[in-house]
């Protein structure tokens, strides 16, 4: 598998003042499923910024495709070939719906990205169909998308970057604000693009999903590294890392495979047994 991403010694501040990443080194490979895990204000979402282009390292050096991605080329080219190619490659989806949401209906919010490929009206139109019906969203192609649950949102949000076909999917907090039932469905979609050989990248607290759709976890600490990068079965075996690192803590119990153990202080008042 080639690389795709490839961060050196990446570091990043906010006003020059506010740390949010200190000496990240990692790469990922085309194919992977990646789950960049930590705390709240850990770094995950910056990480997976610099990842889109979206901001670049205050330090350090950041390599997509096998081309430093600094601000002078890849932001204030206009006409930039390589910036173009990196956008049908690569498909982010924000942690908010409604900062990706800007059209007047859901028809129009798919059809945005497959416009920029300078696809002819009707192959605009047929793959925005094949979209809709793909997601489930065909009744909603006229809905104003503000009008739309969060569940609702956040399909859509996913359609207009599959509508592109990128080879490599971005996700922040997917699974944040979702009912149970459209968790379970962007669990089985986001690996049902894994198997069809999708570069999956999210970043995430949600445990449970990681287990799932990853093979591979980055766990970030609350001073802004890497504290491990391995294996996920390994990594969400590590009690001790999954404490250190506050994704949870001495009160909290799983079922399934995460933890087959309480880790109460007082474990004597809430002892209960669960079947495996």
């Amino acid at each position: 598998m080639g690389t795709i991403f490839d961060l050196r010694n990446v570091s990043y501040s906010y006003t020059g003042k506010i740390n949010a990443l200190k000496d990240i080194n990692f790469k990922a490979n085309s194919g992977e499923q990646i789950s960049i895990i930590g705390s709240n204000g850990s770094g995950k979402s910056t990480l997976l910024a610099i990842l889109d282009g979206l901001i670049y390292p205050t330090a350090g050096e950041f390599y997509a495709f096998e081309n430093m991605i600094i601000e002078e080329v890849f932001d204030t080219i206009k006409d930039n070939e390589f910036r173009s190619y990196f956008r049908t490659r690569v498909g982010f989806v924000f942690q908010n719906s409604d900062v990706q949401l800007f059209s007047p209906t859901v028809f129009e919010e798919i059809a945005f990205g497959p416009m920029q490929l300078n696809m002819t009206p009707e192959d605009v139109e047929t793959r925005v169909m094949e979209v809709l019906e793909m997601m489930e969203l065909t009744k909603l192609k006229d809905r104003s998308p503000h009008t739309l649950s969060g569940g609702e949102k956040k399909k859509v949000c996913i359609a207009t970057v599959l509508a592109t076909n990128p080879d490599i999917l971005l996700l922040d907090e997917p699974t944040a604000g979702l009912d149970p039932r459209t968790q379970l469905w962007l669990t089985e979609l986001l690996q049902e693009l894994g198997n069809r050989g999708k570069t999956i990248i999210i970043a995430t607290h949600d445990l449970e999903l990681v287990e799932q759709i990853s093979k591979r976890a980055i766990v970030m600490s609350e001073d802004h590294m890497i504290k491990v990068d391995g294996n996920v079965e390994k990594v969400l075996d590590n009690l001790e890392l999954l404490l250190s690192t506050n994704l949870i803590h001495e009160h909290m119990h799983f079922h399934g495979k995460l933890v087959h153990e309480h880790l109460h202080a007082h474990y004597k008042e809430h002892m209960h047994e669960h079947e495996t």
